[in-house]
């Protein structure tokens, strides 16, 4: 089990930030598509958290139920983000950032949680 409410800043996680848009951002946003009729693009990632890569070596205990008889106090090393881990949206949101860039998206300087594609259309 993850147990990310266990986890304490400088022991088991370092920086765990990732950018949310401002709900002005957004509202400012969907006024001007209107406006200019642009077109809005939303989606919603299932299973997003679970995507990311971690940077650092963590380890989990056995889940319940699934405990290797004869191994009990042995633990998991993870590979990928887990839900619950304070590390799961800071590397969800590395994937999707990287994604993004390379993709013709550009970053807004000002709200990090929002991409621009510039079309000629």
């Amino acid at each position: 089990m993850v147990k990310g409410y266990k986890q304490r800043e400088g022991i088991d996680y370092g920086e765990v930030f990732a950018p949310v848009a401002r709900l002005e951002t957004i509202r400012l946003m969907i006024s001007l598509a209107a406006q200019h009729r642009w077109k809005i693009y939303q989606l919603d990632v299932k299973s997003a958290f679970l995507n990311g890569f971690l940077e650092e070596e963590i380890y989990v205990e056995q889940p319940l139920g699934y405990t290797d008889a004869g191994n009990e106090s042995k633990v998991y090393k993870l590979k990928k983000a887990l839900y619950g881990l304070k590390h799961a949206l800071r590397a969800w949101n590395t994937i999707i950032d990287r994604y993004f860039q390379e993709n013709g998206f550009e970053k807004c300087p000002y709200e990090h949680a929002m991409y621009v594609k510039k079309e000629a259309d």
